[in-house]
């Protein structure tokens, strides 16, 4: 691992070298570079100031939290990005492995049972079946990428179609008419939203527990095996990937197949997480992760990003998001918000791409 203090000697003597003008250069592409973590830092500091409850420890634990949630299926497509693609449908099968979820594990005694004479189901075969289904899906994005080469954009958006038509279909089954599901089994509850630690009156749920724990594993995979140094390798070139001994094909799938796995984890900890899932579950939740992704310099141009960008860049956005709530922004105005971080994320990454290139 890098010594930060060894990087910023490093970069003093190269400054202490530059002219005037490479100096000011210097200025201008670190300040661009940082753009949206500057005005993030900015953002806070007025929030805090307009909101002082804004840094409370019970609103810090509630971004904690929300950003817990939303790490999972960042984690997944995280992994699409560095291979130069992307995954529509990941919000979808987010919605559809909570689904499942919650129709599984719903109490035995609620009145509106989806399945009334299914049996209570241990919590770990849940997880394991919602686990088979978010991988399904990705195996089926992964498989119609590599092996007829199409843009992961058009396949996702071709699964994402596919998925809804799953979840609108799974909510009228058993004459529920696509009804929410509700009345979820205590134990489940517990497992997803029970207590982890208290802290004053606000409480920090089992789910941050999980998220480390993924993150953890994450980390694992993309930087210590051989499976997650190909995946670097083919998102930075995939023809030289293959010529080095690399199986692009396996590799791709593998990629995406893990991000559905993602996926489904999402959806089971997001059925507690809501306890009254509709049809509408996971709506734009791949917007969300794409985002954070982008932020915590995951790279559209491939073969760039860290686990370490991916969870600071969910934490900022949840930050953004926390605040404009606290600033009492109109819910249709976070919209826009949202879409013009996309867009300057992307941007700026490109750019850096380009003076790089």
């Amino acid at each position: 691992m890098a010594n930060p203090v060894k990087n910023l000697q490093r970069i003093s003597a190269e400054y202490k070298q530059m002219d005037k003008k490479d100096k000011g250069r210097f200025w201008k592409d670190g300040i661009l570079n940082n753009a949206l973590y500057i005005l993030m830092v900015i953002f806070i500091v007025y929030t805090a100031i307009r909101k002082p409850a804004f840094l409370a420890p019970g609103s810090i634990i509630n971004i904690i939290s929300l950003a817990a949630a939303s790490l999972p299926i960042a984690l997944g497509i995280g992994g699409c990005i560095v291979l130069t693609g992307t995954d529509l449908s990941a919000g979808r099968v987010v919605g559809l492995t909570a689904a499942i979820s919650a129709a599984l594990l719903q109490s035995a005694d609620w009145g509106n049972r989806m399945f009334p004479n299914l049996p209570q189901i241990p919590i770990i075969a849940v997880i394991l079946v919602v686990m088979v289904v978010g991988a399904i899906v990705g195996w089926v994005n992964g498989f119609f990428v590599a092996k007829f080469s199409l843009h992961p954009f058009i396949v996702t958006l071709a699964t994402q179609l596919i998925v809804y038509g799953l979840i609108l279909l799974f909510f009228m089954t058993n004459g529920n008419n696509g009804q929410p599901i509700s009345g979820l089994a205590q134990n489940y509850k517990d497992f997803v939203t029970g207590p982890l630690f208290t802290i004053g009156k606000t409480t920090v749920p089992m789910y941050v527990l999980y998220a480390v724990i993924m993150v953890a594993v994450m980390w694992f995979i993309w930087n210590k095996t051989t499976f997650g140094k190909n995946m670097f390798a083919v998102g930075s070139n995939a023809e030289a990937a293959n010529v080095s001994g690399v199986n692009v094909f396996r590799t791709t799938v593998l990629v995406h197949t893990l991000a559905g796995l993602m996926y489904g984890l999402t959806g089971f900890i997001e059925a507690a997480r809501i306890s009254s899932n509709t049809a509408n579950t996971g709506l734009n939740y791949e917007c969300d992760a794409i985002a954070a992704c982008v932020i915590g310099g995951v790279s559209f141009v491939g073969g760039t990003g860290k686990i370490s960008g991916i969870v600071l860049g969910v934490f900022v956005l949840r930050i953004i998001f926390v605040a404009l709530n606290f600033l009492a922004i109109d819910q249709n105005m976070q919209y826009i918000i949202k879409g013009l971080i996309i867009l300057a994320a992307c941007s700026l990454d490109m750019r850096k791409y380009l003076v790089r290139k």
